[in-house]
């Protein structure tokens, strides 16, 4: 493996130091050249947990850094999750990683998971959990009334964060600026807290990261570039100038869609060590999952 010459070695060892490899956007594209993961290049200092309070880039929203995605192969208003367990098991769900810590709800219309979530808030407190739900609408009626059908949905007078869902078109600000301008008069009327979009293009995150409109970034990141916008190379500097903007970052496909699952220790330290990603959801269908996730966390944070 040949090193950047960008990345200097310690005069002791010759080994790369962690956080001069980690600036250089270490693991981009020759990441798979490691026969095993470095984890010492991402390890942290301390544990981190899935329960840590973040603060969302400059949102000012508190939340913990893991979420509860609900969407796992979400599609046609329909998950994993709904099919598996429906309202009541979703609901429970929700409930028993609340009482655990986990307060970050990761839901859309396209999952079809509001009423869930609302199943949920019986037994939760609505102010002490986070929201996030995604939409499809474009114009600004089509926006006024997902504002609106999403409240009902979830039974609550407001929500935290809305994404515009599943953008692709680098030139989606120009084509949504119909629902970008309800969505920004919406948070000066405390209806939402944040806006922002979720990306599944390069050129579609590169928009995002020019846009003074963003607030928070939904970004498919992982150490295989697996189900990503790009490769690591091209998407991480993307990345890190959103936060430089105050921008919020959240990971998804940490596990890469479920192609990743046999590496989930590299993945989870990959993305805790990231200083630019803020939190990260993960689907997940049972509480064993979330126990398991718990418990890898801090583990994998702290891992030589």
């Amino acid at each position: 493996m040949k090193y950047n010459s960008q990345f200097r070695t310690c005069p002791k060892t010759g080994n790369v130091k962690r956080r001069d490899f980690i600036k250089g956007s270490m693991l981009t594209a020759g990441a798979l050249a490691f026969n095993t993961f470095p984890h010492h290049l991402f390890a942290s200092e301390t544990k981190k947990y899935a329960t840590d309070r973040i603060i969302l880039g400059d949102t000012g929203i508190k939340m913990s850094r893991l979420a509860m995605g609900t969407g796992t192969h979400g599609v046609n208003r329909q998950s994993n999750q709904t099919r598996k367990l429906g309202v009541k098991g979703l609901g429970e769900l929700l409930h028993a990683a609340y009482d655990e810590g986990i307060n970050f709800w990761d839901s859309a219309d396209q999952y079809g998971t509001h009423p869930h979530l609302k199943e949920a808030l019986k037994y939760v407190p609505r102010e002490k959990v986070v929201i996030l739900t995604k939409t499809h609408a474009t114009t600004e009626q089509e926006m006024r009334n997902d504002l609106d059908r999403f409240r009902n949905e979830l039974g609550t007078d407001y929500l935290d964060i809305v994404l515009l869902h599943f953008m692709t078109d680098p030139n989606w600000p120009t084509i949504k600026n119909g629902a970008m301008e309800v969505l920004a008069q919406a948070r000066e009327d405390g209806i939402i807290k944040a806006h922002g979009v979720s990306c599944h293009t390069l050129g579609a995150l590169k928009a995002a990261a020019d846009s003074d409109w963003v607030q928070v970034d939904l970004a498919r990141i992982n150490p295989y570039a697996s189900r990503m916008d790009g490769s690591v190379d091209e998407v991480v500097p993307v990345l890190k100038k959103m936060k430089a903007q105050g921008k919020g970052i959240i990971g998804m496909k940490v596990f890469g869609a479920g192609q990743l699952v046999d590496k989930k220790d590299e993945c989870l330290q990959y993305a805790l060590g990231q200083d630019f990603i803020d939190c990260f959801t993960i689907g997940q269908e049972g509480f064993d999952q979330t126990s398991d996730l718990m418990k890898r966390i801090p583990e994998a944070s702290v891992r030589g």
